[in-house]
């Protein structure tokens, strides 16, 4: 017999108490378990009741990988100064004001991408693995990412092991002969098992606080639990009966958004030859505004980790090779973004690829501050966390994998931010993209030998 939510989420609290790692707690009704957010008054309780160690109560690490296609105009790609004061090149614009939760760093690559004949499809799906991409148009394999190997080890402390997530769908076309698999996938559980992401805000969301299978989008779960979270708040603290509010507010804003977008009759790009279905309407649609979706990708995101349902996840802002239409951007006239990246330095073109750059990195600001302005007992959720913005070519326009743009954010397992480390100038020997997933990894409690190209760490980091 299949189990509801609420018996998972009850199976899963039961395992945590019993290995002593219990720092969760639920509002519960008509077969849904909501999981709170990390309230300190309820944890002292819990501690004085059964003595759990203050090591128990202490926030996760969690890490997510935000991809975007295409690379960068090396010219626009910069950073100089440190701290609060760090200046960041046209590409890197909106990340100014940003630059003490940030890391830019410069020269890392992988070796098989680099020399990878496929100058798309052969540098994507190991962007975070460092794996060779078979050429081999019968056989679909790559390698495990280092997302995965932390979802193997750390996913049995959340109810999802990990989360995949996307903008656009997987493509089944081919390209230079190859599966386009390997542009719509930047997670691999296995080498020749690509992870499929999540494109559907309303699937992501009811696997985070529904049972994803009866659950109607125009019946609020909070209504179901409103009484519950009235009468637990003469048990808390003030500070966290504000916490309660904005958490539960976030809930009910994004259902609210979930309904709105679903029933939106705007389309982007190409527009079918009828404005009204002609058949019964399907549940839970894809937001059909690029902006509006991606804003509800991150709000889930930050959901995920606020519920502590999974602490790794991947989005993909868009796919390589990418279809997306950017006319949604001021000043960008209709092209698609593969178009305005591949631009042989066509001066109107490359301005409009600048503010594709620019657009992404907005989008990443939009999550670190989202993260960075829920607290958990004195230190927010960007404090525990490791997130990186990157993307799988430097020079969009050359294809090119001498290095990839990565931005990091967030200070879990004690990263020190607010620096430039640069792996180029300096001429480190080892300016392997793998170092810096073998350091991730060793700061989030997974140590490895070694993985992908590489058996060393990343100085400095």
């Amino acid at each position: 017999m299949k189990k509801t939510a609420e018996r998972r989420e009850r199976d899963f609290e039961q395992t945590q108490k019993r290995s002593g790692k219990s720092r969760r707690y639920f509002l519960r009704g008509a077969g849904i378990a909501l999981a709170l957010p990390w309230m300190e008054s309820l944890a002292k309780a819990q501690d004085a009741k059964a003595a759990v160690s203050a090591a128990s109560n202490k926030p996760p690490t969690r890490f997510a990988c935000v991809y975007f296609s295409n690379g960068v105009q090396p010219p626009n790609w910069w950073a100089k100064g440190s701290g609060k004061d760090m200046e960041f090149g046209p590409a890197g614009a909106p990340l100014n004001g940003h630059g003490e939760d940030l890391n830019f760093i410069r020269g890392l690559y992988n070796e098989a991408a680099f020399r990878a004949t496929s100058p798309h499809l052969g540098k994507c799906p190991n962007m975070l693995s460092g794996a060779h991409v078979s050429m081999d148009p019968q056989v679909i394999r790559c390698g495990t990412t280092f997302d995965q190997i932390l979802a193997q080890q750390l996913g049995n402390n959340t109810l999802i092991p990990s989360l995949a997530l996307g903008i656009e769908p997987n493509e089944l076309r081919l390209e230079d002969g190859l599966s386009m698999i390997y542009g719509s996938a930047i997670s691999w559980a296995s080498p020749t098992k690509p992870i499929t992401k999540e494109i559907y805000p309303a699937r992501a969301f009811d696997q985070l606080v529904g049972d994803g299978s009866s659950r109607r989008l125009d019946r609020s779960i909070l209504d179901e639990l409103m009484g519950q979270a009235n009468s637990l708040k003469p048990k808390i603290s003030n500070g966290d009966k504000v916490k309660l509010n904005e958490y539960l507010e976030s809930v009910r804003d994004i259902e609210v958004r979930l309904d709105r977008s679903a029933r939106r009759g705007t389309l982007e790009g190409w527009r079918p030859s009828i404005d009204k279905p002609n058949m019964e309407r399907p549940a839970d649609e894809i937001p059909q505004v690029i902006p509006d979706h991606m804003k509800l990708m991150m709000d889930l995101m930050v959901l995920a980790f606020q519920m502590d349902k999974t602490r790794i996840m991947t989005i993909m802002l868009n796919n390589d090779l990418s279809q997306m239409n950017m006319k949604f951007l001021e000043g960008v006239h209709g092209a698609l973004h593969l178009d305005l990246t591949h631009n042989g330095h066509v001066p109107a073109l490359e301005a409009m690829y600048l503010k594709t750059n620019q657009y992404h990195m907005s989008e990443f600001m939009y999550l670190k501050d989202r993260l960075k302005s829920i607290d958990e007992g004195g230190s927010s959720i960007l404090d525990s966390s490791i997130l990186l913005m990157m993307s799988s070519l430097y020079d969009g326009d050359k294809h090119g994998g001498d290095q990839m743009p990565i931005i990091q954010a967030g200070r879990g397992g004690g990263i020190k931010t607010g620096r430039i480390l640069d792996y180029l100038d300096k001429g480190d020997d080892n300016r392997r993209a793998c170092s810096l997933y073998l350091s991730i990894m060793d700061r989030m409690g997974v140590q490895l030998d070694n993985f992908g190209d590489t058996d060393k760490r990343l100085t400095d980091l």
